[in-house]
């Protein structure tokens, strides 16, 4: 019996976030606008890995990320690995890192905090971030916490 391998081509230019959970896959999609993008989108789930078991990938043609995305998916995906491809071959390979501070991305869950009642940009103090399962964020005004499972993305 013949063996067949499907594969995904590799992109001229664009980004490969690598190392994702698979079960965060399209979380990652949706919090980075990807499904209401024109690029080229290639993505799996329950892929192979040898350092995780299994992992996630997303690829996306002449699509590059700012600090504030890379950000968002470090607090979804702290393994991840950001892969950026010109002309077909890798520039850069970083990891992702969770931030000590993160603005802006992130929406405070308490329904009278001032980001909610006024044009003021969210500000949260990430806590125990080296425990990924116990992170939490302290929102900078109304000094709220909120767990990991309940962040909600702007």
């Amino acid at each position: 019996m013949e063996r067949k391998e499907l594969k995904v081509s590799a992109i001229k230019n664009g980004t490969v976030i690598d190392h994702l959970p698979s079960d965060s896959v399209f979380q990652v999609i949706r919090i980075l606008s990807l499904d209401n993008s024109d690029h080229p989108l290639y993505s799996g789930i329950n892929l192979e890995s040898k350092k995780y078991g299994n992992k996630g990938i997303i690829k996306v043609e002449n699509r590059f990320f700012e600090a504030e995305e890379v950000n968002k998916i470090a607090l979804v995906a702290p393994h991840a690995s950001m892969i950026e491809i010109k002309d077909f071959e890798v520039i850069r390979k970083t990891q992702v890192e969770i931030p000590d501070s993160i603005a802006k991305v992130v929406k405070c869950i308490n329904p009278k905090c001032i980001t909610n009642n006024q044009d003021v940009p969210t500000r949260f103090v990430v806590m125990n971030k080296d425990m990924e399962d116990e992170l939490k964020l302290r929102c900078h005004y109304c000094e709220k916490t909120t767990a990991r499972e309940n962040i909600v993305f702007k």
